[in-house]
């Protein structure tokens, strides 16, 4: 029976490649019929990437994919193989730190994601076999198995409903773990066998269902209203039966956790161009030494003098392969310049870095009982570069809590509302002597707002008899619609709820009428509308349809459309969000072709949204317009003010809304995206089509580009900077003219287009897109990201519809709105509301890019320190490789010595107080652009490093001079000398992060003095004195012996200073010159105006923090 029903619904679908046929309960159709167990996945998840076997070699592959851990790891075998001058510890034990360190970490978060996994796997579940309840791990769910599920349960795997305890055999469900949807769904078992209630029954039947392959697509498959997919729950009905059609990682929920691109942020990138810098000084230093080596070896006295005769082997070694074995000596020796700690310390900040935005108590929202999210920590520094920022309008700008405020019925219009609709009716344009609509029309469209929705009822249970109005909580996936069935009731007309198909109205004369949902014709956002098609109890069979007025208009009457037009527009002018009411008749013969049709359409396995698609349009013509209805969406708290803190930052920002343009520009204005000041260039279907299309197109490119290049001449230096100081430009654009634009290439008398339209949007401070569709949102980003200086995007939206720009832009924001989580769920990092961005950008963003900005340098700098004494060492030993430092020094000085005084810095640093950098935007510019990474800072921090490694080794070289240092006459070695440099050197560069510091708390004061005495510590253990069994090596009692002289803690003291003079030195003359500055601005403070934005001058008019001393 089954079978043959679903074979009718496939009318003209013939079996194909790329579709499945799955047996229900596992048993053949027929006992005549072989039946051969088809294989399928198991119902096994996993999310994890490592196994228990795999783990290190996979582990370990991935690592060493990075260069500096490839670079080290071919050093280690260099040490281990040649006669090198360091033993292989020295980079063996910090590569194996840094490996260690990092597998860890993934190893533990690996096995989270196992435990996860396992909590799912060995769920516990109920399957039917041999009309039987059979309990069950949930993995152990085959292809077919029959399922029972009970209340509040989650669906194991995807299953096709086939009954349940209600007698119309519907289900409730919700999909908040699938995209955010906390609302309940309604969903149908199969019409066939919704009698099947009991596991008996279940069990006898025998039935075969033919469905398509798994596909990723939520919102794409067979019979939506009859699959219920993993991860739902079930809600408010007992117990259902349904039958496993897709199981494992093969369901719609494991198929959508396809992993997201990695974004690499801009710090990584200097990063990498810093490593190129300093591996080749790193080749340099060793070709220089191998050179002078050879040229100093060229007298035959130096080259084997009489203490140090040359063996046989060596005399007939080839000088190529020795040469080429000192240079690979050199590179050992140097090998520490290139700091592979680094990335460790970097993890590390960025990891517990993200702690921070989540534990922000200011981005608390007491609403949704939440704060922010960060699904991604490794681009915290990317929030303090970013360029373009891409908002969505409704949801993000407006709180998506809709209210309806006024309606037009047959182009009157009517406000406030009554329980009689006997409301002031007004006229709209020249129908003055209307007083107002008839009494059926009224009727008819209270009746479509009643009806023409997807809103479900949440009574009271306690209430018993007819539930009473003020009992009803209406739920849906949309706020709009809820607001127009509130509308709908103002006026008398109240929507009591839908059971058995049958939706129940309450009329104003409090009778209740009853109608049959017929079909419902979904709203999607390319058609921009939604109908429903329902029964009368006299029969008569009635569509009604509601959408955007472009798509709804030319689907009516021509003349019914100017009764309507003008009441429309004067609301999207004043931000109304509208929308257009339409019915028609339908004849009973047209119906049996529409039903079949759709009935087709729904049960297609191939090419099904087309269409349906198709079905949809053919009968949503030549429908009659009843009237509009306005909705407020109101403004989000603060939005305003945070565009103008954007704007005075620097950024551009763009609004990407599939808003009409009217609504979209009174909202943008609303929240300051728009001055009264600013002049607007429109390129729209009403700017252009006054003529041929594409010549009136291209006429205003052209024009609006000279008019911008004028104002914005080439040699304004910053264009952020001249906002200010010229007349500010704003760009409408609506989908329809930007496809004109973007699909131009294929003209070749049009392909400047979209260069033209580029230079345009450049030199405007804001841009409005709108009537755009999530695939354009995308397009947009993507055509911003690809400009010339690779700018940094964000993008920041609450909806489904932009996932895809939130995905395509170098950091996506999603708002934790009222339409689902599924903008969350995709985003790097997730925030209650939009206000939220000003401080997660100008504090959050601005922070945590000067503290890795001068993690990245300092790393640098301080190897810089430490390897060239021992480059400057070779000139005076000959170039024989011989360290200047002890093993021990040189395996614990980024390990161990520094490494907690700067990951510490790079957590807690605030060089500017947060509520400056909020209260100041401008100081968001002074770091824009990787400003903190640029050659400049570079070369500033590796002559710093060059200039104090050479005090370093100068300074106790000529110490030395004075060959005894002791009153007894004792002359210090090589190694009192390396440990004097070693010393001065770990003092030098700790202090200078404390010179950095400008926000201290116990931790700084902890782990810089912590170090430094650590240091001193471990000096004394490693030179025998602790720890007497150390007497044996080379350093014993070194650390002591210096110290027992005068002249070596005056030099260290001297020293010290010398090197850390020139920066004392300007700290002081910016001091200096920032208190002449401030002392001139408080003179001229009444007088002056940061800005010609009027509302943001109050922001501007803030002095810099004396801690802005960013280089």
């Amino acid at each position: 029976m089954f079978r043959r029903s679903f074979n009718r619904f496939c009318a003209g679908e013939e079996k194909r490649v790329g579709t499945r046929t799955v047996f229900v309960g596992n048993h053949p159709i027929s006992e005549t019929e072989a039946y051969i167990s088809q294989k399928f996945c198991d119902n096994r998840i996993v999310s994890s990437k490592y196994t228990l076997w795999n783990f290190l070699p996979k582990n370990l592959f991935e690592q060493f994919r990075r260069i500096a851990n490839f670079y080290f790891l071919i050093i280690f075998l260099v040490q281990v193989t040649v006669d090198t001058p360091t033993s292989p510890v020295t980079s063996g034990l910090p590569l194996f730190f840094v490996i260690t360190v990092t597998a860890i970490k993934q190893g533990y978060e690996d096995w989270l994601r196992h435990r996860a996994d396992n909590e799912v796997n060995k769920s516990t579940v109920y399957v039917i076999e041999n009309g039987k309840r059979v309990r069950k791990e949930s993995e152990k769910i085959k292809v077919g198995d029959v399922v029972e599920v009970q209340a509040d349960e989650t669906f194991p795997c995807d299953l096709i409903l086939l009954s349940s305890c209600t007698i119309d055999g519907t289900c409730y469900v919700t999909t908040a773990s699938l995209d955010g949807e906390s609302n309940c769904k309604t969903h149908y078992a199969v019409r066939d066998t919704i009698d099947l209630c009991t596991a008996e029954s279940i069990d006898s039947l025998r039935a075969a269902i033919e469905c398509e392959q798994p596909q990723p697509d939520l919102y794409k498959s067979l019979g939506p209203e009859n699959l219920l997919l993993k991860g739902a729950t079930l809600k408010n009905t007992k117990k259902i039966y349904g039958v496993a059609v897709y199981t494992g990682m093969e369901t719609k929920m494991a198929l959508n956790y396809q992993g997201k691109s990695q974004k690499r942020s801009a710090v990584e990138k200097s990063i990498n161009a810093f490593l190129i810098v300093y591996l080749f000084i790193l080749l340099g230093k060793a070709a220089i030494c191998t050179t002078l080596k050879y040229v100093w070896q060229s007298t035959p006295y130096n080259d084997e003098p009489w203490y140090n005769q040359k063996t046989q082997k060596e005399r007939e070694t080839l000088k190529v392969l020795k040469m080429f074995t000192d240079f690979l000596s050199f590179m050992v020796l140097f090998n520490f310049i290139i700091p592979v700690s680094m990335y460790v310390t970097v993890e590390m900040q960025k990891f517990l870095g993200s702690f921070f935005i989540s534990w922000d108590k200011d981005f608390y929202d007491e609403e949704i009982n939440e704060g922010a999210l960060v699904n991604t920590s490794d681009l915290n520094e990317e929030l303090g570069q970013v360029d373009y920022v891409f908002t969505d309008k409704t949801g993000t700008l407006t709180e998506n809590s809709m209210e309806f405020i006024e309606c037009c019925i047959d182009g009157h219009k009517y406000k406030g509302g009554t329980q009689e609709a006997d409301g002031l009716s007004q006229t709209d344009g020249p129908l003055t002597y209307f007083d107002r609509a008839d009494k059926n029309r009224e009727e008819l469209f209270l009746r479509a707002l009643c009806l023409c929705h997807t809103v479900e009822i949440k009574t009271n249970d306690a209430v018993d008899g007819v539930t009473e109005s003020a009992e009803l909580t209406y739920m849906s996936s949309s706020p709009d619609e809820i607001a127009l069935v509130k509308g709908a009731k103002k006026y008398g007309f109240t929507f009591v709820g839908m059971q058995n198909g049958l939706m129940t109205v309450e009329n104003q004369r409090k009778e209740v009428e009853e109608y049959e949902l017929l079909h419902t014709l979904n709203f999607d956002a390319v058609r921009r509308r939604m109908s429903v098609i329902v029964k009368t109890q006299s029969g008569d069979i009635l569509l009604f349809c509601k959408g955007a007025d472009s798509a709804v208009f030319p689907r009516v009457q021509n003349h019914e459309i100017e009764l309507t037009k003008v009441h429309v527009e004067r609301n999207a002018m004043e931000g109304y969000r509208t929308l257009c009411v339409a019915f028609k008749e339908i004849a009973p013969d047209d119906y049996e072709r529409i039903n079949r049709q759709l009935i087709e359409a729904k049960m297609a396995l191939q090419d099904r949204e087309e269409k349906m698609e198709k079905v949809f349009d053919e009968i949503e013509t030549n429908m009659n317009l009843i009237g509009a209805t306005a909705v407020e969406d109101k403004l989000q708290d603060q939005a305003a003010e945070t565009i103008e803190a954007l704007h005075a930052a620097g950024l551009k920002v763009w609004v990407l809304t599939g808003d009409k343009m009217e609504t979209a520009k009174s909202t943008c204005y609303a929240c300051r995206l728009f001055q009264t000041s600013t002049e607007l260039l429109e390129l729209t279907t009403k700017s252009i089509e006054e003529s041929e299309r594409k010549d009136r197109l291209h006429e205003l490119l052209i024009e609006y580009r000279k008019k911008l290049l004028h104002e914005f001449p080439k040699s304004t230096r910053s264009l952020k900077k001249a906002w200010t100081e010229h007349q500010e430009y704003g760009l409408i654009i609506d989908g329809s003219t930007l496809s004109l634009i973007l699909n131009s290439s294929q003209d070749s008398g049009s392909n400047n287009y979209k260069s033209i339209f580029l230079q345009i949007c450049m030199k405007c401070t804001a841009v409005l897109c709108c009537r755009m569709a999530p695939l354009q949102k995308a397009q947009i980003v993507r055509m911003v990201k690809n400009l010339k200086g690779s700018p940094i995007t964000l993008s920041i939206g609450d909806g489904a519809n932009d996932v895809s720009m939130i995905l395509e832009s170098h950091v996506g924001i999603g708002i934790k709105g009222k339409e689902g989580r599924q903008a969350a769920r995709n985003s790097d990092y997730a925030v209650p509301k939009f206000k939220h961005l000003k401080k997660l950008l100008l504090a959050h963003g601005h922070l945590y890019y000067v503290r890795i900005a001068h993690l990245v340098q300092y790393f640098f700098y301080k190897n810089l320190c430490f390897i060239l004494p021992q480059f400057l060492y070779q000139f005076f030993c000959g170039f024989s490789q011989q360290p200047l430092y002890d093993a021990a020094y040189l395996t614990m000085y980024n390990i161990c010595f520094t490494s907690l005084p700067i990951l510490a810095y790079s957590l807690l640093e605030q060089h500017i107080n947060i509520d400056t950098l909020t209260s100041d935007p401008r100081l968001y510019m002074k770091i824009s652009g990787n400003a903190m990474l640029q050659l400049g800072p570079f070369l500033y921090w590796t002559f710093l490093a060059a200039f104090e490694g050479t005090v370093f080794f100068f300074g106790t070289y000529f110490l030395f001079q004075t060959s005894s240092l002791e009153e007894n006459a004792k002359v210090y070695g090589n190694w009192t000398f390396g440990t004097i440099v070693f010393t001065v050197l770990v003092f030098t560069v700790t202090l200078k992060l404390a010179l950095d510091t400008r926000f201290w708390t116990w931790i700084n004061h902890f782990v810089i003095w912590g170090s430094l005495a650590f240091y001193v510590f471990f000096s004394f253990f490693w030179g025998g004195i602790i720890w007497p069994f150390l007497k044996q090596q080379r350093m014993y009692f070194v650390f002591a012996q210096m110290l027992s002289s005068v002249s070596t803690w005056l030099a260290i003291v001297l020293l010290i200073f010398i090197s850390l003079f020139p920066e004392i030195l300007l700290i002081v003359l910016k001091n200096v010159r920032r208190r002449s500055a401030r002392r001139d601005l408080s003179c001229k403070k009444a007088s002056d105006s940061l800005s010609t934005r009027p509302s943001v001058r109050p922001l501007l008019l803030r002095t810099f923090s004396d801690e802005s001393n960013i280089l």
